[in-house]
């Protein structure tokens, strides 16, 4: 699923050569959500990983994303780890605000099916995009 953020760039990391066949770049994405700002990281990684470029310092830009995570075992012991893998930027401009002071995180569009409705927060500078209809697949209920 793909999810949006809106802020200002707050940092750029240059390009990391991890391995021989991945690299990625990391930056920083200054969100507010409530009283104290969020930074938040984002990697770029493979092919993406000029799209930070055009941008500098400041610049208020509109990231889409995907959550990533990965479980490995150290030594006999889980651990896991979570990235933002960031795979379009874009001017936060036009339709696009600045964030809102005092908004939190939006839910996914489609919500849960529960008894009691679901918590929504109020920030729109990070929201899920809503997911493609599957043709010929209109009369069908199923979640996946």
């Amino acid at each position: 699923m793909a999810y949006d953020a809106t802020g200002r760039l707050h940092e750029i990391f240059d390009e990391q050569q991890v391995s021989e066949k991945f690299r990625k770049r990391e930056f920083v994405l200054e969100v507010i959500d409530g009283q104290y700002p969020e930074h938040i990281k984002f990697q770029l990684v493979q092919d993406k990983t000029a799209l930070i470029d055009p941008y500098k310092i400041g610049d208020e830009i509109k990231v889409t994303f995907n959550l990533r995570g990965r479980g490995f075992n150290k030594n006999g012991q889980m651990l896991y780890f979570t990235n933002l893998e960031a795979w379009r930027l874009e001017a936060a401009s036009g339709g696009a605000s600045a964030p809102a002071a005092g908004g939190g995180y939006s839910q996914p569009a489609a919500a849960p099916r529960a008894a009691a409705p679901a918590q929504q927060n109020q920030n729109p500078n990070l929201r899920a995009q809503p997911a493609a209809p599957i043709a010929g697949d209109d009369d069908n209920d199923l979640p996946f």
